[in-house]
């Protein structure tokens, strides 16, 4: 009997641009890659692959596609689950004749059965099945916990095989093993604990950041298995932001993944978007977590301040024009965090001899009481370059607002200043030339400072980027005007 083990992708459905249907091209491709790098299985039409908003059409067609390109190489677990048992039976007997190793079943959703209709549904398909098939677990999804007690009576059924836990909770997974290791496999379907997950017994992954980097799963599972847990931890330390990001998204974060790294996916289906489930601040984090990795390659790029034209390694994407030039005034907007540590910034970056120069002299020269403006500086009293001025966009009124903005924030917005060189974002050898004027919000009620330094440096990094890259550009701001949000009330 088929038992599942080892790294496999949750598989994204790949569709066309507009979002209207399943691109094959793509989705061969997406597998080929996923194999190539090494994972030991692939499933599609799971939670990642948006099987809720496929028709029952289009979820055959995927399962049918992958079975075909994968032609045996690796198994393929398909998602069959459905609400109802009847429609739930049908698409398991579909994926074992389109030659499908096993079938991932979800707990039935949205009714919410109670124990006895859980048991007989998973007990029903099995019976009039004969394929493996992996429980699947996911009550942050369903509403519904497929309780260790349910999965004990269930790991009796000879063709239910395995489990898939999503719920990342690791003493479930635990009590589970206790109980049934040595009948079924348990998968971590929960990227930020697979290392622990792995390390107390689970045979394997199940996760949508291996549609993204399965390669280091691989590695990562490899390492458990030879009893090399601190290689383990450190490469899951390496990824735990992309982890965090992708498990909170799901396939928002993911598709925005593969799309920044060129393996095109095309978008999410409605009401799933970005600015919603993965947030404009996170898709940033997430774009500099990949390049930090290398799955963002860099490109030349070059940069035209005055009459220097500076070529460098600069990690690029599609949006990042290959020439980047007239520096005489851009502009950058940013958001982090939420609640009274938020931080917010808007700066311009430009030449010194340009009008941000004039602004930053006019500035110095006459501050408006309650914005007085100040220099960047890192301790001890080291001023940044480009020299930044700081203005703070919420009137001051008490000295415990004044230390916030010209305590944590200011020192942020100097850090960011000093990385954002030093990973050649701002060309080194154009600091001489050019100034930044940042507004920053810093909200009245803030106490945490280092949230506030934490939120603020995220901002002033993200900002700067898009003032170099000249983001947003008409064609994002067009693709995203209905979904803009207010900073500080998060809807629409």
């Amino acid at each position: 009997m088929f038992k599942p083990e080892g790294i496999m992708p949750a598989l994204v459905t790949p569709f066309t641009d507009d979002g209207k249907a399943v691109d094959e091209e793509r989705l061969r491709f997406l597998v080929n890659r996923c194999i190539e790098l090494g994972v030991h299985g692939v499933v599609p039409c799971g939670t990642t692959g948006e099987f809720v908003n496929l028709t029952l059409e289009e979820r055959k067609q995927v399962i049918k596609i992958v079975v075909d390109e994968v032609n045996g190489r690796v198994p393929v677990i398909a998602g069959t689950g459905a609400s109802g048992t009847d429609q739930a039976l049908e698409m398991a007997k579909y994926a074992k004749d389109v030659g499908a190793d096993a079938a991932l079943i979800v707990t039935p959703y949205y009714l919410k059965p109670a124990d006895r209709g859980i048991y007989e549904h998973y007990d029903t398909i099995a019976s009039k099945v004969d394929m493996p098939i992996v429980l699947y677990n996911i009550p942050q999804c369903t509403g519904v916990q497929l309780t260790w007690q349910m999965v004990e009576d269930l790991a009796q059924i000879p063709n239910i095989v395995g489990l898939k836990d999503s719920s990342g909770q690791l003493s479930y997974i635990l009590a589970v093993l206790e109980k049934v290791r040595d009948k079924i496999n348990v998968l971590c379907g929960h990227d930020e604990v697979v290392v622990a997950a792995l390390a107390a017994g689970c045979s394997g992954a199940i996760l949508a950041s291996a549609n993204v980097i399965p390669d280091i799963w691989v590695q990562i599972y490899n390492h458990i298995k030879n009893g090399e847990l601190q290689k383990a931890r450190e490469l899951q330390y390496k990824v735990q932001k992309i982890a965090r990001i992708i498990a909170g998204s799901g396939p928002v974060g993911t598709k925005a993944a593969l799309n920044m790294m060129k393996i095109k996916v095309g978008p999410v289906r409605l009401p799933l978007s970005v600015g919603g489930e993965l947030t404009y601040e996170n898709r940033e984090e997430l774009r500099l977590e990949l390049e930090k990795i290398g799955k963002i390659e860099p490109k030349p790029v070059t940069f035209q301040i005055a009459e220097k034209p500076l070529e460098q390694r600069f990690m690029a994407i599609d949006i990042t024009p290959e020439v980047i030039k007239d520096f005489s005034l851009r502009v950058g907007e940013a958001l982090a965090g939420s609640g009274a540590e938020v931080a917010h910034i808007d700066l311009v970056i430009g030449r010194k001899d340009g009008p941000v120069g004039a602004a930053f002299v006019k500035a110095k020269a006459a501050p408006t009481p309650g914005h007085e403006p100040l220099l960047a500086i890192l301790e001890p009293n080291l001023t940044v370059k480009p020299l930044t001025l700081i203005v703070p966009t919420v009137t001051i009124t008490n000295m415990r607002q004044a230390s916030m903005v010209y305590g944590p924030a200011q020192t942020a917005v100097a850090k960011a200043v000093v990385d954002s060189v030093a990973d050649g974002t701002i060309p080194k050898e154009a600091v001489e030339d050019l100034v930044i004027i940042a507004n920053v919000f810093v909200h009245p009620s803030a106490v945490d400072r280092q949230r506030v330094y934490i939120n603020n440096y995220k901002a002033m990094r993200h900002a700067i980027r898009k003032a170099i890259e000249g983001r947003p550009t008409i064609d994002e701001l067009i693709e995203n005007k209905e979904r803009a949000k207010h900073p500080f009330k998060y809807s629409p």
